[in-house]
């Protein structure tokens, strides 16, 4: 039967979010983002055949829906259809009401986090941040001070400059959701992103990860085997 659920209350009135942080310093940083909502209407996914039965979910602004499931039942394939890398075999995306279905990888506006940060060794951290805003054509100077400010939202206030080499696991993964939401996307994902660090790191990276969704007002979607960690980050989870 197909996969069902509605994540989150009904927000509306929708207008644009903001994120205020305070700096190392004591000074505020605001980001700003439109709320959006998702919607999977009898989303089919899959290569050549299907992997599971229609879905439909709606996850609603500053939520985060929990796919829980073990390896190869289809969750990575889903993030890749919602983001535009795999063609959905029938079904539509939405997002605040506009069909995404088809539209190019790079006109969803979807942020998209890996279970391995892959982060670009010949850029500095700050031109790692702010790669999403140069693909989209803005000038190197208003793309690094974004990335200044994002760089404070996440901790790291200091870092701009440094190698991506030097990086621990866990700073390595607060770049990587740097990089994705310095484009202002109007959803994110995530596919296992901490998966890869030991118990700790990940609990408290999971629960810092939470807040700045949250905080951001975006509809999210991480997927994860492990119940602990859907448990810390999930405003709600969906069972696979």
């Amino acid at each position: 039967m197909p996969v069902r659920g509605t994540y989150g209350r009904d927000p509306r009135p929708r207008r644009p979010h903001r994120s205020t942080r305070a700096t190392a310093r004591g000074a505020a940083v605001t980001i700003s983002y439109a709320s959006s909502e998702l919607i999977l209407d009898n989303l089919i996914i899959g290569y050549t055949a299907p992997l599971r039965d229609p879905i439909n979910v709606q996850v609603h602004p500053g939520r985060i829906l929990g796919i829980l499931g073990s390896s190869g039942c289809g969750k990575s394939t889903l993030l890749s259809t919602i983001a535009g890398i795999v063609p959905a075999l029938g079904g539509d995306v939405f997002l605040d009401g506009e069909r995404i279905t088809d539209l190019r990888i790079d006109e969803r506006r979807v942020g998209l986090v890996f279970q391995e940060p892959l982060l670009f060794d010949h850029l500095s951290v700050a031109d790692n941040v702010a790669y999403g805003l140069r693909r989209q054509g803005v000038p190197r100077s208003q793309a690094r001070a974004r990335a200044r400010e994002l760089l404070t939202w996440i901790g790291l206030p200091d870092f701009d400059e440094r190698s991506v080499t030097t990086l621990s696991g866990g700073q390595a993964q607060r770049i990587a959701l740097a990089r994705a939401v310095a484009p202002a996307p109007r959803a994110l994902l995530l596919d296992e992103p901490f998966s890869a660090l030991d118990a700790p790191l990940r609990r408290r990276l999971a629960l810092e990860t939470r807040e700045r969704i949250e905080s951001l007002g975006i509809p999210a979607i991480h997927v994860t085997h492990d119940p602990e960690e859907a448990a810390l980050i999930c405003s709600e989870i969906l069972s696979w």
